[in-house]
C-alpha cells in the first residue's frame, strides 16, 4: 500500500496567481508558509519558516483559490508532486502540493465560504452526520458516524 498525502496549514505568502496552459486548462499557484519554533540549548526561542508551493488544477478549484489573498490562513490537502524543467541549460526539479482540497481558516471568512474540493462537480453522496456525547472535564467522549 502507498500513501502520498500532504496536509499543510499555514499562511499565504502572496496573492494567488491564476494562469492557463497553452491548451487552455486553468490552474492557480501560491505559496504557503509554515513555522516551526523551539528552544535552543540556551533556552532562547528559535524559529524556522518553510515555504510550500501549491498548484491547483481545474477551473472550479482554481477560481476558489483565486479568492485567497496574501496572509490568508488556509488548510491545503493533496499529494506531493514533482516536476522537472530546464532553465538556462540547468536541470531544475520542483516539489509541489497538488491541492485537492482548500479550506479557509480565517475566522471572518469561515462562516461565509464553505470548503472547496476537487470533487464539487461529482454527484452527491449521502451526507454523514457525526453524533456523540462529549464532556469537558476529562470524561470519556464517544462518537459514531451515521448516514443522514
Amino acid at each position: 500500500m502507498y500513501l502520498n498525502r500532504l496536509i499543510i496549514i499555514g499562511f499565504l505568502g502572496n496573492d494567488v496567481e491564476t494562469k492557463s496552459t497553452a491548451s487552455g486548462k486553468s490552474f492557480a499557484q501560491f505559496s504557503v508558509a509554515t513555522k516551526t519554533s523551539w528552544k535552543d540549548d540556551k533556552g532562547e526561542w528559535q524559529s524556522n519558516t518553510e515555504w510550500h508551493r501549491v498548484i491547483v488544477w481545474g477551473e472550479k478549484l482554481a477560481t476558489f483559490a483565486a479568492t485567497l489573498k496574501k496572509g490568508a490562513h488556509v488548510r491545503v490537502e493533496g499529494p506531493l508532486h514533482s516536476r522537472q524543467y530546464e532553465k538556462d541549460g540547468v536541470e531544475c526539479r520542483v516539489w509541489e502540493c497538488k491541492a485537492e482540497s482548500i479550506l479557509k481558516l480565517d475566522r471572518t471568512d469561515r462562516a461565509e465560504q464553505p470548503a472547496a474540493t476537487e470533487d464539487q462537480h461529482a454527484p452527491e453522496e449521502p451526507p454523514t452526520v457525526t453524533t456523540g456525547k462529549a464532556t469537558r472535564r476529562g470524561k470519556r467522549a464517544t462518537s459514531e458516524e451515521v448516514p443522514a
